[in-house]
C-alpha cells in the first residue's frame, strides 16, 4: 500500500508558477513510477506528466511540454511538479498517482492515487 498526499496548490495569476508536491508514505515509493494528472469540471482526467522510479526519463502531455517540469526525490519519498507560464487552460484538480507497470498515459493503470490538490489560474 502506498499513500500520496499532494500539496501546493492554490490561486495564481496566469504566466505565473506553482510547484506541487506528492509525498509517499507506506511500500518503496523508490520502486513505483510516477505521475501527474488533471481533471477540470466536467472533463475526463488527462495525463499530465510520468517519471520513471530512477528519475532518468520523464513524458509530459503536449499541453504542457516546456511549461512544466516532474521530478522526485527518492530520498525524500517526494515526487514535484514545477509548473511555469501558468493558463487559465491549466486550472483543474492535479493529481499524483504511482504505476508499478503499465501505459503512462492511462490514469487505469496506476495503482494509487492521491486526494488532489486545486491549481486555479486567473486571466
Amino acid at each position: 500500500q502506498v499513500q500520496l498526499v499532494e500539496s501546493g496548490g492554490g490561486l495564481v495569476q496566469a504566466g505565473g508558477s506553482l510547484r506541487l508536491s506528492c509525498a509517499a508514505s507506506g511500500r518503496t515509493f523508490s520502486s513505483y513510477d510516477m505521475g501527474w494528472f488533471r481533471q477540470a469540471p466536467g472533463k475526463e482526467r488527462e495525463f499530465v506528466a510520468h517519471i520513471n522510479w530512477r528519475g532518468s526519463f520523464t513524458y509530459y502531455a503536449d499541453s504542457v511540454k516546456g511549461r512544466f517540469t516532474i521530478s522526485r526525490d527518492n530520498a525524500k519519498n517526494t515526487v514535484y511538479l514545477q509548473m511555469n507560464s501558468l493558463k487559465p487552460e491549466d486550472t483543474a484538480v492535479y493529481y499524483c498517482a504511482a504505476i508499478n507497470s503499465g501505459s503512462h498515459y492511462n490514469p487505469f493503470a496506476y495503482d494509487y492515487w492521491g486526494q488532489g490538490t486545486q491549481v486555479t489560474v486567473s486571466s
